[in-house]
């Protein structure tokens, strides 16, 4: 399936102009089953048709290998954003200037470049970012020229803390039906602050496919709860239906630059081109899904990394 022309969209005060539906790396670096060639042919079609954020991190196991190999030849055409802090699958973090230059410096061996448009810190806690070493050695990174731009990646009170700071340059946040706190806190924030936002999880995982039995693992689960409790109508319509209300109420809010999906299916992406290319939804619609989350949401329900 060809992908439609996607649209591009200002990238808060930076000047980039991205993509409107970007490529999350995650879930690439996890599947085993993923080849450089798999990899390029999910994303030379997207190219082709406008996609201009590819998104990944250090944690993402064999991702940014993988993304560096498929995309010799078409670096200069997309924008590279990739995270450091955690890393290794998540099984270790270092939020010291050398752990950050060297998980960099390993990432850019990957991914065949000698920048990257965007470094962003990997969901640390307020406590990381208060005591000032990981963020100075991103705007040291930064006048060095190894980024363009630095941001901050995570949910909650750490990424209220990062936008009020008035030191990143962009913020990559939950934000979906199953995640909607952010709209009423860090996203007015960074919109009135001029950052790029990037949202992540735009469909929730799709967790409501899960059945009754729900998924067997954690990533899944917490949103399969939470949409089991929020009971929107829209998610019993067609998959694809259903994947396109979702998509459209993450990417069509105000101040979101652009919405990652990650997936290793070949034409998904294009897929969801396609879906978000019919626009915004009615705004009664958008109304229904935040009446809902009002009427139905605990306070407990956070932002999911």
């Amino acid at each position: 399936m060809s992908a439609p022309p996607i649209e591009q969209r200002p990238f808060g005060r930076t000047g980039l102009l991205v993509s409107a539906l970007g490529f999350g790396g995650a879930e690439l670096g996890f599947d085993e089953g993923v080849t450089r060639s798999s990899v390029a042919g999910l994303l030379h079609p997207a190219i082709d048709a406008g996609l201009s954020v590819v998104d990944t991190a250090s944690a993402y196991l064999e991702s940014e290998r993988l993304l560096g190999e498929a995309l010799v030849g078409r670096r200069e055409r997309v924008h590279l954003f990739t995270k450091c802090g955690a890393t290794d699958g998540f099984s270790r973090s270092d939020w010291s200037a050398a752990g950050i230059r060297q998980q960099l410096e390993g990432s850019l061996r990957l991914l065949r470049t000698d920048r990257v448009e965007l470094l962003q810190l990997h969901s640390c806690g307020v406590e990381v970012l208060a005591r000032g070493e990981a963020i100075e050695t991103l705007e040291a990174l930064k006048r060095e020229g190894k980024t363009r731009f630095i941001g901050y990646s995570g949910d909650g009170e750490a990424a209220v803390w990062a936008v009020k700071s008035g030191r990143f340059d962009a913020l990559q946040t939950s934000i979906n039906v199953a995640d909607q706190r952010v709209l009423d806190e860090a996203l007015p924030l960074a919109r009135e602050g001029g950052l790029g936002v990037i949202a992540k999880r735009p469909v929730a995982n799709v967790a409501w496919q899960h059945g009754a039995e729900g998924p067997p693992d954690g990533y899944h689960r917490t949103y399969w709860e939470r949409l089991r409790a929020l009971d929107f109508d829209f998610t019993r319509r067609p998959v694809s239906e259903a994947v396109g209300v979702a998509l459209r109420f993450t990417a069509f809010q105000p101040g979101v630059s652009t919405a990652i999906v990650g997936s290793s299916s070949p034409g998904r992406w294009n897929e969801n081109a396609a879906l978000l290319a019919q626009g915004p939804l009615p705004e009664a619609d958008v109304q229904a899904i935040r009446h809902r989350w009002r009427e139905r949401a605990s306070a407990s329900w956070t932002g999911q990394r």
